[in-house]
């Protein structure tokens, strides 16, 4: 594979700050450097901004502190996140009051932002009103978890803070733990903050008011950022700090470049190669390759079911029964993820857990006798589209379910659009066939339904509106008997798994390829790297 210009420059660029250092304390530094190589750009220091990128807010999960953090656990010898265990991060602890509505969180006495100032309550007043009061991501978000007023935030002592909701909301607490609950030094941030601006966010966008366990040195977007350590972090596990003193992140669009800077030794860590080069990559052995699905996306097939023929429960089913489930998962993913398709189970799901394998199976025998009980025996004409962005996997899917639905009658035209007409589109519910993915943060089975499946709104993908699902999500969402949360969210993938409005076909793993001496890697709800949990083995 061949390094050009760009890339040879963004590496002399990359090494400057370990330049003209004695020999052993330049290779004491580059030994304590984390450098990670992406495709796509950090474009902004505040994730809470229109059209961040992901990569933008997994920086802040490095630089900001929340309120609350989720613990880790280790699934087939991998780390990955959970959900289920919360911990402090700026609190050091929390306590949620028995009728579920309020939640107090203690500060911790030692807690400081990147300036030396101590972090306090009024703070994480101001934070916390920016989040429902700006016009920002974090608005929609924190609605997920009933917090919609500044009413809701309260001052209770001088470290003490408490967050109120009207009725028990599951993901309320899990909220303050998303890329968009930053806490902000408000002082410095109010500096900059304008009458027309009074949130100061357009000086965060290139500037950070935070406390988190990195410090942004120096931050050029879409190029690179490059991060030292703060020294006085107080917000890892009883109060660690991370391993890499110094951290840079570094734009390097080609896939084939990246994977080549990690195994020359280059770059250290890249977690968006090809699919289709991570067999390669693994067999010669000069690499780590840490493949985990991730839990919380999902990859979909989508009807709009607002649209002729897929109105049609029928139809829907027959498609669904056409499709060659198996051939697209091997010349998609190269069998790398977990398949959401070929369940045995009929009726009712095992468990509520979500997403997990429907009955998805091809027959074509059933989808021709679907076909003609939905009154087209001869089949229709579509579209069927996809993203240019998603190509490397999305036009396999489309080849085999072309050739597919061919067999039953129904002729395909596969459409490949640019990102932004496919994502202008997918919003304004123009396609009546495509294939996206989606990714929850809280991957709660009642969220996923909330999100995906309900109400008028850009990710319910397949413009469905099913009375039930929408009565069972919202009762979900305040439900406090486990049982009765379990029975109601069966019933749901149920109803998905008979009605099939949208077809989760599979979870692609996320494939973090790194140096060989690289440990800790930690797959996020975020889907991007943590860099606290990293180290490098002596």
């Amino acid at each position: 594979m061949k390094i050009d210009r760009r890339t040879m420059l963004g590496g002399a660029a990359a090494a400057a700050g370990l330049a003209g250092l004695p020999g052993g304390a330049q290779a004491q530094s580059r030994a304590e450097t984390m450098r990670q190589v992406t495709g796509n750009a950090i474009n902004t220091l505040d994730p809470t901004m229109l059209g961040s990128t992901r990569e933008a807010f997994g920086l802040s999960m490095n630089v900001y502190d929340r309120l609350i953090a989720f613990g880790r656990k280790q699934v087939d010898g991998n780390w990955v996140f959970d959900q289920s265990q919360v911990r402090g991060e700026l609190a050091e602890r929390h306590e949620v009051s028995a009728d579920g509505r309020t939640i107090t969180l203690h500060l911790r006495s030692d807690a400081k932002w990147h300036d030396g100032t101590p972090v306090t309550a009024e703070d994480i007043k101001w934070s916390l009103d920016r989040c429902v009061s700006a016009r920002s991501l974090a608005v929609s978000q924190f609605q997920t978890g009933s917090l919609t007023s500044t009413d809701q935030f309260r001052i209770a002592g001088p470290r003490t803070i408490q967050v109120m909701v009207d009725k028990p909301d599951r993901l309320a607490l899990h909220n303050l733990g998303v890329p968009y609950a930053i806490m902000i030094n408000s002082t410095l941030a109010k500096k900059h903050a304008t009458a027309e601006d009074p949130w100061a966010q357009a000086w965060l966008q290139n500037n950070t008011a935070a406390s988190g366990a990195y410090i942004v040195e120096t931050f050029r977007p879409g190029e690179q950022v490059v991060l030292r350590r703060n020294e006085n972090w107080k917000g890892g596990v009883d109060g660690a700090l991370p391993y890499f003193r110094r951290i840079i992140c570094q734009t390097v669009p080609e896939a084939a470049t990246r994977a080549n800077l990690v195994e020359r030794g280059d770059a250290d860590l890249s977690i968006d190669l090809q699919a289709s080069d991570i067999d390669s990559l693994r067999s010669r052995g000069r690499v780590k390759v840490v493949s985990i699905p991730q839990t919380n996306g999902f990859t979909h097939i989508a009807f709009n079911t607002r649209m002729a023929p897929f109105d049609n429960v029928k139809v829907r089913q027959a498609v669904a029964a056409a499709l060659p489930y198996e051939d697209m998962f091997k010349a998609a993913l190269f069998s790398q993820g977990r398949k959401l398709f070929g369940a045995t189970w009929e009726g009712t799901p095992p468990d509520a857990s979500f997403p997990q394998p429907l009955p998805l199976r091809t027959d074509l025998d059933a989808a021709k006798r679907l076909l003609a009980e939905a009154g087209m025996p001869d089949g229709f004409a579509t579209p069927f589209a996809f993203s240019a962005g998603q190509a490397a996997t999305a036009e396999p899917v489309a080849a085999l379910l072309k050739e597919s639905l061919g067999k039953i009658g129904i002729r395909v035209d596969i459409q490949k659009l640019p990102d932004a007409q496919f994502n202008t589109a997918a919003a304004e519910k123009k396609m009546p066939f495509y294939t996206d993915a989606g990714t929850a943060w809280l991957p709660a089975t009642y969220y996923f339904f909330y999100l995906y499946f309900t109400r008028d709104q850009r990710w319910n993908f397949a413009s469905w509106d099913n009375p039930r699902i929408t009565e069972l999500a919202n009762k979900a969402r305040f439900e406090q008997d486990p049982a009765a949360y379990e029975a109601q969210c069966r019933e749901m993938i149920s109803i998905l798994a008979a009605e099939k409005p949208l077809l989760m076909v599979w979870q692609p793993n996320q494939d973090a390829v790194m140096g060989p001496k690289v440990e800790g890697y930690t797959y996020q709800f975020h889907r991007q790297v943590d860099f606290r949990d990293l180290k490098r083995a002596g």
